[in-house]
């Protein structure tokens, strides 16, 4: 047994300080960087580029969207902003105190732990386990359904993607459609150069909105989605070793397999009391 027991409980949901702080550092270096030219903030508000660029990169993402897909999209949209956070480390040291337990106790004293695990994932493999499900069963069921969340998590992904590619396009249509309106009054040559200036902030807006919005967002996503499917990873080997009876230590070590070396340097190897090999297999004996 070893000595430090983790609590059953996952950390709450809190804002993403990195998604909200990326995004406020970079529009405030471009309204910094124009302030800094002489312009001012009023110089880039322009409603009909904005309807444009929002309104018709909205519209055609909607084109490739299912209603299904659309009730899901502001979930979607929160998991950039809010981190419902999954420490890795706790729930290897979870596992690894499971294993502790069943390989003294048996798998049937996990009940109660079953119950109380920290995810819906864990829960379901430690039930499986429990009820003596064929091991390789479990895999095949547990790796199915991470095959079904990657695909998930890869449409949300696709969207914000999708629309890092749409507002660019919709700029520069927002830029000739204002060239075209400028063209239409040149006999007033006096009111072309801010025409034009008006012009361009169309496609202003669409590559602003493409790299400081869209795409960062996926690709929060995208990291999001590789923290949880190296979670789920570490869960599925976990529960198939502690279903194998495998020791804890070979278990521990197995788990840390999956980690950086700068995230190992984190998790100090838990602490064994020195008579635990010794009891467990006099019990084992016995």
């Amino acid at each position: 047994m070893f000595t430090q027991n983790p609590r059953h409980k996952s950390s709450p949901p809190r804002a993403d300080g990195t998604t909200i702080g990326g995004l406020l550092l970079g529009a405030g270096c471009l309204i910094g960087a124009l302030w800094l030219e002489g312009g001012h903030v009023g110089q880039l508000v322009n409603l009909p580029a904005a309807l444009i660029v929002l309104g018709g990169t909205f519209g055609a993402t909607l084109v490739g969207l299912s209603a299904q897909q659309l009730r899901e999209l502001p979930a979607v949209l929160r998991q950039a902003f809010v981190h419902s956070r999954n420490d890795l480390y706790q729930v290897i040291r979870l596992l690894v105190q499971l294993s502790d337990k069943a390989r003294r106790d048996g798998l049937l004293a996990l009940e109660s732990d079953a119950q109380a695990a920290p995810n819906e994932f864990l829960r379901n493999a430690l039930q499986m386990a429990i009820d003596g499900t064929d091991p390789e069963l479990v895999r095949d069921i547990l790796q199915l359904e991470i095959s079904f969340v990657e695909e998930r998590h890869r449409q949300g992904e696709q969207i914000f993607t999708s629309m890092g590619g749409y507002a660019p396009t919709m700029g520069v249509l927002g830029t000739v459609m204002g060239l075209i309106h400028m063209m239409s009054r040149i006999e007033n040559p006096s009111q072309m150069g801010p025409a034009i200036a008006t012009a361009f902030v169309a496609t202003l807006y669409g590559v602003s909105f493409a790299n400081l919005l869209f795409l960062p967002i996926a690709s929060k996503l995208r990291a999001r989605h590789a923290e949880e499917i190296l979670l789920r990873e570490v869960i599925v080997e976990g529960v198939l070793a502690i279903q194998s009876g495998e020791n804890p230590r070979i278990v521990e070590q197995r788990l840390r397999a999956f980690l950086s070396t700068r995230q190992k340097r984190s998790l100090p190897v838990l602490r064994w009391l020195p008579h635990d090999d010794q009891s467990t297999q006099e019990r084992q004996a016995a």
